[in-house]
This record gives structure tokens, C-alpha cells and sequence, in this order.
């Protein structure tokens, strides 16, 4: 690793290794939270909030809650990006990360739905919106304060460390549900599922430590301190960076990928038409996800010498292919076909668009602007993402077996992120101050910029 006080780095020394550290722990323990909801959304809620319903139609509304969460994160980008551009990257990272921590703890806590009825799914419903709310502003601000403290040349692999951080926590949700889905299932369903929901109490404190100490970017000091942090970023990101804002809304669409992977597949081949077992299906999941933490720094180090375009254009590209591939082998029902297809699939393939977007979504915008374009885009990419699940419930039919035609449907939701990368700008060598500057349509007027004084507070 090469120092963090370089030339061209106007970081304190210790700055980059210390934001991507808490990047990558607070997104763990942020996701950690945000994925358990996937795992009991495909294992556990149907049988016991939608349990009045037909067991397909039960498993298709479990699974519609699971994109609820995505259908309000466009929403609370326009809150969350709005706050972390006027006020700064570290009040974002603090506020989801208590706010994702309370609703995941009250999960665990709500009455089933044959014990209140139905309040018990619309009680779940409005702590998933809370849940989408907080993930709405966590990876835009964890990025954006990665990528500003760190070294030229090395934004690429620092900004990785917070989808590694997403990652990791993606692990620990599958590896939490393990133990409860091998137990009796009278016992899963009644006091097991709601243990690693009440674990997020202690998630929450223990990111709220990490991050706390966490010095603000020098950019948006530096912005605050002359008085030109912007009154509404939303106003200036429509006006002058529109364009950008939408090649990250098509970029973001290869996240189809990861929720297809997590939530769909998991459903699939635990149904009755393949009947594999779902603590087996849960490692394939986690040995994947391990593998995905490994290649997420690789491809994202690469991204930095050869450029971003070419690494996420490989990743979307591949995966229409590889989740194909992976979804014919959960078919077969053999499982070391289908642990070999998820680790290519997942571990590898995906992991290089998802280990340069922090750097290529970010580097399109000023910092002026960078925290509101990076959450606009990428939540409203991601909210057709989360329902991706649902619609591929409905694409596979009454029997749950149509795999082919949900291969189909995740490798056409790669087209546009791959068509994003082709027609984007390559950034990878441009000097961090100079990002976003090219093309712009307007920037800051006077009348966008907010008076010194309050930022300094």
C-alpha cells in the first residue's frame, strides 16, 4: 500500500486508511441489518405474517416487502443526500446507521400475524421503509467520504473497502441465519428468527464508536470554511449534472443481480420443485460472499491502472451470463454444481461491477453535489433492483420453476448498466479536484451557495 500522505493527497496522513476502515465496519454492520430481512423475507415471514394466504401467494407478498425498502430509497436520497452535501459526509454515516439500527431491532420485536393480526405485516412494512430510508443515504455517504480522503491514484481500491463492508455483512446475515433455519422448525419460526434481528442493538452501538471519531473530508471543510457548500445541491445536480444522475440510474440496475442471487435463488431452490436444503443453500451464499471480499479490492486495484469502464463493463456483462448459468445449476439440484456456479457467479463476475461503482458513480460529480448524485442515481437504480425479486417471482409462474425465463429477465437488466459504462467518461487518472467539472451543464450561481457561517457550526 503506498502512503497515504502523497503528493496530490491533501488527506492528514492516517485520514484515508482511517475512513475506508470505518466505511467498510459501518457498512458491515449497516448491511448486516439491511440482509437478515432478506433471508427471513424468503425463509420465515411468509409462514408467519402472510400465513393466511396461499403458500405461493404468502411467499410472493414476503418477498414484496423485501422491495418495499427499495421502493423508498429514492425518497430518502433526495433527505439523506440533501443533508450530507449541505451539513457533511459524517452526520449521514452517523444518522442511517442509528436509524437502520433501531428499525432492525424492532423487527425482531413485532407480534406474528396470529397473535395481532393484521397489523403484524403492516407493522413490518413500515420498519422495512425505515430500514430503506437509512441504506438510502449509507453507501453515498460512506463513498463519498472514502473517496475524498483518499490519495489520487488509489480512489478506486479505498472506495472498494465500503462495498467489502457490504459484503461482509451480507456474510454475517447468511451466516446468523444458519443455526436458526437448522432449527426444529417450531422453534425457528416461534423465538429462533428474532435473534439476529435483536443482535443489531449491539451492531448499531458498536458502528456508532467506530464512526464517531471519523474526521469530515477535507473538500467539504475546506468548502464550508470559504462559504461555498451550496444551499440546494438537488437544484445544482438537476441543473448542471442530469446526465450523470442517469448513467448512474442505468449503472445501478446491475444491483438486480445481487438481490436476484439473495432472495430469488435462495426461494427457488428451497421450493418444493428442487427441495435443497436451506442451511446448504445458506453456505453457498456465504462461501460466495467470502470469495466476493477477496475480489472486490483485486478488481477494484485493477480499476485504478486500466480504468473503470473496462472492470464494471466486464462485471454487467458477465453476469447476464454467469447468473444464467447459476440459476440452471440451482435446476439440476446438485449442489457442488450450484456452490460452483454461485462463487463464479456472485464471488467473482459480479464482484467487479460491484467493486468499482463507488469510484466510477462518484468520480462523475463535484464534491459540491457528489453525495445527492451518488444516492439519487444509485437508489432509484436500486429501487427497481429490490422489486426485481418480486417481478421475477411473478416471471417464474404458479409453480415457482420457470428459472429460465428469470435468467432472461436478471441478464436484460445488465444491458443498460453495460450500455452506462460504454458512454460514460473515464475518470480513473483525472485529479480529484477536477471531478465532475467536464461536461457540466451549470454549475453553483450565487444564489446556490450557503452562507459560511452555519457550516462551520
Amino acid at each position: 500500500m503506498t502512503a497515504d500522505n502523497e503528493p496530490g493527497s491533501t488527506a492528514a496522513p492516517a485520514q484515508p486508511r482511517k475512513a475506508a476502515v470505518a466505511a467498510a465496519v459501518g457498512s458491515a454492520l449497516e448491511y448486516y441489518d439491511f440482509f437478515i430481512y432478506g433471508s427471513a423475507a424468503a425463509l420465515i415471514f411468509p409462514a408467519i405474517f402472510f400465513d393466511d394466504s396461499d403458500p405461493a401467494d404468502a411467499t410472493l407478498l414476503s418477498l414484496a416487502t423485501f422491495g418495499v425498502a427499495y421502493a423508498v430509497r429514492p425518497l430518502g436520497a433526495l433527505l439523506l443526500g440533501h443533508i450530507g452535501d449541505r451539513f457533511g459526509r459524517k452526520r449521514i454515516m452517523l444518522l442511517t446507521l442509528l436509524l437502520m439500527g433501531a428499525a432492525t431491532f424492532l423487527i425482531g420485536c413485532l407480534p406474528t400475524r396470529g397473535q395481532i393480526g393484521a397489523a403484524a405485516p403492516a407493522l413490518l412494512v413500515l420498519l422495512r421503509v425505515l430500514q430503506g430510508l437509512s441504506a438510502a443515504g449509507e453507501q453515498a455517504g460512506a463513498n463519498s467520504m472514502t473517496l475524498e480522503h483518499a490519495p489520487p491514484h488509489r480512489r478506486g481500491w479505498f472506495t472498494s473497502f465500503t462495498l467489502g463492508g457490504t459484503q461482509a455483512g451480507q456474510l454475517l446475515a447468511t451466516l446468523a441465519f444458519i443455526p436458526v433455519a437448522a432449527l426444529p422448525e417450531h422453534h425457528m419460526l416461534s423465538w429462533g428468527w428474532r435473534i439476529p434481528f435483536l443482535l443489531s442493538a449491539a451492531v448499531a452501538v458498536v458502528g456508532w464508536f467506530i464512526r464517531r471519531s471519523l474526521h469530515e473530508t477535507p473538500v467539504f471543510t475546506q468548502q464550508a470554511a470559504a462559504g461555498e457548500v451550496v444551499r440546494m445541491p438537488l437544484v445544482v445536480l438537476v441543473r448542471g449534472h442530469w446526465r450523470s444522475v442517469l448513467r448512474v440510474v442505468c449503472g445501478a440496475l446491475v444491483a438486480s443481480v445481487s438481490t436476484i442471487f439473495t432472495v430469488w435463488a435462495l426461494s427457488y431452490a428451497t421450493s418444493e420443485p428442487v427441495g435443497m436444503d436451506k442451511s446448504g443453500m445458506l453456505w453457498v451464499g456465504a462461501l460466495a460472499n467470502v470469495v466476493a471480499l477477496a475480489a472486490i479490492p483485486l478488481w477494484a486495484g485493477l480499476s485504478d491502472r486500466i480504468g473503470r469502464r473496462p472492470v464494471f463493463l466486464t462485471g454487467a456483462a458477465g453476469s447476464a451470463v454467469a447468473m444464467f448459468v447459476y440459476l440452471w445449476a440451482i435446476s439440476t439440484g446438485s449442489y457442488p454444481l450450484t456452490l460452483l456456479a454461485g462463487i463464479l457467479a456472485f464471488g467473482v463476475v459480479y464482484s467487479a461491477a460491484n467493486g468499482v461503482w463507488p469510484a466510477f458513480y462518484g468520480e462523475m460529480f463535484p464534491a459540491s453535489v457528489r453525495l445527492s448524485g451518488m444516492a439519487v442515481g444509485t437508489q432509484t437504480g436500486f429501487a427497481v433492483s429490490g422489486f426485481a425479486v418480486t417481478f421475477a417471482a411473478g416471471i417464474a409462474g404458479p409453480e415457482g420453476d420457470g428459472w429460465a425465463r428469470v435468467g432472461l429477465f436478471t441478464a436484460a437488466l445488465c444491458v443498460p448498466p453495460a450500455l452506462a459504462a460504454l458512454f460514460a467518461r473515464e475518470t480513473a487518472h483525472t485529479a480529484t479536484e477536477d471531478l465532475g467539472t467536464d461536461g457540466a451543464e451549470g454549475g453553483a450561481r450565487p444564489a446556490d451557495v450557503a452562507p459560511a457561517a452555519p457550516e462551520r457550526a
